[in-house]
């Protein structure tokens, strides 16, 4: 997995769930996305699987992948770059 995997996942994050005046940098890649890290809800999350799909043709096909895929910038990446078609 590449750092610039990593970049475009945050720029992704802040795209699709149109967080204003945040960039890359200022995410931390092992930081939570729920709760105590960038406060997603389970709104962000139904989001974050629709882009996902379009921008990486990845699919999340549960609940409990979900928890695991979206633990952190970094698992969202590592999945991506596993399931990338």
């Amino acid at each position: 997995m590449s750092d610039e995997l990593i970049v475009k996942v945050k720029q992704m994050i802040i795209d699709s769930l149109r967080i204003e005046g945040m960039s890359p940098e200022e995410i931390d890649a092992d930081a939570p996305l729920f709760g105590e890290g960038l406060g997603l809800d389970s709104i962000d999350a139904l989001q974050l699987v629709v882009a996902m799909e379009k921008e990486f043709g990845v699919v999340v096909p549960d609940a409990a992948t979900g928890t695991t895929v979206f633990a952190s910038v970094r698992s969202m990446a590592g999945y991506i770059a596993d399931n990338r078609k």
